[in-house]
């Protein structure tokens, strides 16, 4: 007969878990889908569905095989890592990449350290940044949007922040007049511009999940509106010190600083757990996304900046901790 463990109080009843807040992930990330399709097409398909079922395959082998435990794959975990590997990517990528990408995520980046709950970085961000590093060719070759029927044959060309880029390398601030206007950039319209990876290509999608996700209650404002500020004000001072770099609407709504915010740096397991922790790490990563951007060799900084930051999460939480149940407030 099992034994009845009782932990010690304090006893909390909720109606969370780890299933419902991954598929409100998962809702949260469908407007961004949609709109990706509408824009790629065939290859937003294609690379999604691969990156889904690679990463829901590997996690089921290797829980089965090499872990010998019980895979979970009904929690939605390794579909979340699936979609958001998926949105990090080219719409042009082969296959073969993607699904060597989704190995590392899930099998480094996750289940080397014991799965769901015990990562101490973003999987979806491992994979992605291991591809960026291994691939660099194929993962800065950016199909221009609207080419519905293409894939691997898709025509090219330079994204916003690879002009921003240039513009900085060069002090030719003219350059920045080839970037799509904040509006455009908010509705994914870019003409004649690589659209950069499929889930940065309309920050009004990410914006509607956004919503949903604190409406829900599944994240919280502070990590995502502390990294979109921390880049406003560090970019609008350095447009005004420089017309060189870019100004403050263009550098959010460009590359992947909405999905980055919004869907990778909240996860769970690698941010911190106190509100004002959040903040911390959320300006961080701002600052360190700006300063990749604008002195680093590649022209987006969101990746490394979280991963950075995931690295350094469990010391956020040492020094600043939730007080303990019971115990009463300091007076001034």
């Amino acid at each position: 007969m099992g034994k009845l463990i009782v932990s010690l109080s304090p006893h909390a009843h909720g109606n969370e878990s780890v299933e419902k807040n991954m598929y409100g992930v998962v809702i949260a990330l469908l407007p961004a889908i949609i709109v990706s399709l509408v824009y790629f097409g065939l290859g937003s398909a294609v690379v999604l569905l691969s990156s889904v079922a690679a990463c829901v395959f590997f996690e089921w082998a290797i829980s089965k095989y090499l872990l010998k435990v019980e895979p979970s794959l009904m929690d939605g975990s390794a579909i979340v890592t699936g979609i958001l590997l998926g949105m990090n990517l080219p719409s042009n990528l082969p296959v073969w990449i993607i699904l060597l990408g989704a190995l590392v995520a899930i099998g480094i980046g996750k289940m080397t350290f014991g799965g769901l709950g015990n990562n101490p970085f973003n999987p979806a961000l491992v994979g992605r940044c291991f591809l960026l590093v291994s691939f660099p060719a194929q993962m800065t070759s950016w199909p221009v949007a609207g080419q519905l029927g293409s894939y691997l044959d898709a025509q090219t060309g330079a994204t916003p922040l690879a002009i921003m880029k240039e513009a900085i390398k060069s002090g030719n601030d003219s350059l920045l007049k080839q970037i799509p206007d904040a509006t455009q950039l908010l509705l994914g319209m870019n003409p004649n511009a690589g659209a950069g990876t499929i889930g940065e290509i309309c920050a009004l999608a990410l914006l509607v999940g956004l919503a949903y996700l604190l409406w829900k209650k599944v994240i919280t404002w502070h990590i995502p509106v502390s990294i979109i500020a921390t880049v406003f004000v560090f970019s609008g001072l350095m447009h005004l010190a420089n017309p060189a770099y870019a100004d403050p609407f263009t550098v959010i709504l460009s590359g992947g600083l909405m999905l980055g915010a919004i869907f990778m740096a909240t996860d769970y397991v690698t941010s911190p757990m106190t509100h004002k922790g959040m903040l911390i790490y959320g300006v961080a990563i701002g600052f360190l996304t700006i300063v990749i951007r604008n002195w680093g060799s590649y022209p987006e900084g969101m990746s490394f900046a979280i991963l950075i930051m995931n690295g350094f999460t469990p010391l956020i939480n040492h020094y600043v901790k939730p007080k303990r149940f019971g115990e009463k407030p300091n007076k001034a």
